[in-house]
């Protein structure tokens, strides 16, 4: 069988097992946060933590709510790290470096992942376990909490309230991710990912010799990584270690986790506004980009020339044989377009316009399908406009699941869209002028300027993946990447739960003959053209000095 045979079967075989879980797991999740009942365990979270979960909340008090839960985490987890030398389980392993703390703790509460470190060298198994795996589960849920909350707000009028912030973080953890998780761990168990609490011990190499190794819980952190687009990875060698990712079969099966949750959120999205055509509106313009980018990535991958890569059949370098050009390029693109930064090839590797379309992906606002919750609202951030601009050119007050977008909303989606782009070119340009940031480069040109353009946009875009060969673990990116992820990831939900609560203030708007439906083909084709013109263009000329020269060069 051909390797591009072999990959065109791989996506089929992943679209359909998509489209098998998309209703159920639609419907359940739309149930979850719609629903007035509260498990057991649930009530004791809340008496716990000291919540009402019946009092509804309007935008600031649930902004506070997120915005008061993900600091207690970052501060937990900092300590966690600093104190890592005098807790058991550390496997003798020292405390962690401030800035490398502090870089960590910002890195996995912003739901990014970033590593500018060694984990099997660096962590023991209570800060993976007590620390950065709790972090991929509640960073991911808070996520889902302010798409929903998003989505409420077009479903509801005439009130400002949202729903409850902790209700939401509770159930998306307790009813969706952690039983999902379970099963996912005990999948990838079964292909061969390692799960266990051994100790460092020596591992004999075919070259003779030995070599030290630590086991750890890695398939129930490899599991909530990939399915809550967290990213990270137990091993400095991520998804291409085979502890994490043995064979294709797991390799097929993290891809479908990635892709699971903010391709099924569309579906919650229909549901809970009235009107699953929505949902599927979106899904469409979502699936589109993501099978024009991963088909674009095989032909860039497959076709490069030159007698290496004849001989290889195509560029192999940095990718790992049992996955191939195929199972990585799907892999490069699904992490990359959601915000999980998991990879199993480096992609600092990939031909110069391979590499440019991982980063392209990132800047688009990885909304194909997108992260966990984070891609749903981006793309109803980007709907907006779309709608914006159909009602400029019409001259009609533009209109979208019956409310008015006008100056307020359009004000607060401005903002959504502008934060991105100027943490990610600003701090890619001090970072460059700068003598200290740049002696981090071991590449020189076009490619030590993508890699350092891939670390601002991976950070900002809370994606977490690297482009390798830049020297990151030193205090400027330590400090400056922590900085970028927090408001990456916390700014654009000011603006989010702000839209929201404007809209669920709205009376709704009676649907008319000039009313644009937003439901039909027209609609998902006009999104799509405001995806790649507003969203895309933004970072043109930085791609242009970066990853389109390289790769024209080549």
């Amino acid at each position: 069988m051909s390797p591009v045979l072999a990959g065109v079967l791989q996506m089929l075989a992943l679209v359909a097992a998509l489209a098998l879980a998309y209703r159920p797991l639609g419907d359940h999740m739309a149930r979850v946060y719609s629903s007035t009942k509260h498990l057991r365990i649930e009530r004791w979270i809340y008496r716990a933590i000291g919540a009402d979960p019946a009092t509804g909340m309007r935008w600031p008090a649930y902004l506070r709510g997120v915005l008061a839960f993900s600091a207690v985490g970052v501060l937990f987890l900092y300590a966690l790290q600093r104190l890592q030398g005098t807790l058991p389980g550390s496997l003798g392993f020292a405390s962690i470096d401030p800035d490398q703390a502090f870089n960590t703790a910002a890195s996995f509460v912003a739901n990014t992942n970033w590593q500018s470190y060694y984990g099997e060298q660096a962590m023991g198994h209570v800060v993976q376990t007590g620390g950065l795996a709790v972090q991929n589960f509640v960073s991911a849920a808070v996520g889902m909490a302010v798409a929903v909350a998003l989505v409420r707000g077009f479903a509801r009028s005439r009130t400002g309230e949202l729903g409850n912030f902790w209700a939401d973080l509770v159930r998306g953890t307790v009813r969706i991710l952690l039983p999902l998780s379970v099963v996912g761990a005990l999948v990838l168990v079964a292909t061969g990912v390692i799960q266990n609490f051994s100790g460092i011990h020596e591992v004999g190499q075919f070259g003779g010799g030995t070599q030290q190794w630590n086991g750890g819980a890695v398939a129930s952190q490899e599991v909530i990584k990939e399915l809550g687009t967290n990213g990270g990875g137990y091993f400095n060698a991520n998804s291409s270690h085979p502890f994490e990712n043995p064979d294709g079969l797991s390799n097929l099966f993290e891809i479908f986790l990635i892709l699971l949750i903010p391709s099924a959120m569309t579906r919650t999205f229909g549901r809970m506004v009235g009107s699953p055509e929505q949902g599927y509106a979106i899904l469409a313009t979502m699936a589109t980009v993501w099978l024009g980018f991963t088909a674009l990535m095989m032909w860039t991958e497959f076709s490069h020339h030159g007698p290496a890569f004849d001989l290889a059949g195509g560029a192999m370098e940095g990718k790992e044989t049992r996955f191939g050009i195929a199972g990585s390029s799907v892999f490069a693109v699904a992490t990359t377009l959601t915000s999980t930064g998991a990879v199993n090839s480096f992609h600092s590797s990939y031909t110069g316009l391979g590499g440019g379309i991982t980063m392209l992906g990132m800047q688009l606002g990885e909304i194909a399908p997108g992260g966990v919750g984070s891609g749903l609202y981006g793309m109803l951030i980007t709907a907006i406009v779309a709608v914006f601009l159909a009602g400029l050119m019409v001259g009609r007050t533009p209109e979208y699941l019956g409310k008015r977008i006008g100056t307020r909303e359009i004000k607060f989606t401005a903002c959504y869209i502008l934060i991105t782009p100027a943490l990610v070119l600003c701090f890619t340009a001090a970072a460059v002028a700068l003598p200290t940031p740049a002696d981090s480069m071991t590449n020189t040109g076009a490619h030590g300027f993508s890699e350092i353009l891939y670390a601002y946009t991976s950070g900002a875009n809370n994606n977490g993946s690297a482009f390798a060969g830049l020297n990151a673990d030193t205090q400027w990116f330590n400090t400056t990447l922590g900085i970028v992820m927090l408001l990456g990831r916390f700014l654009p939900m000011v603006f989010v739960l702000a839209l929201a609560g404007s809209l669920a203030r709205q009376s709704p708007v009676p649907v008319t003959a000039g009313t644009l439906g937003t439901q039909k083909p027209i609609f998902s084709g006009l999104l799509l053209a405001t995806v790649v013109v507003v969203t895309g263009l933004t970072y043109f000329p930085a791609l242009a000095l970066g990853p389109l020269a390289e790769g024209l060069a080549s």
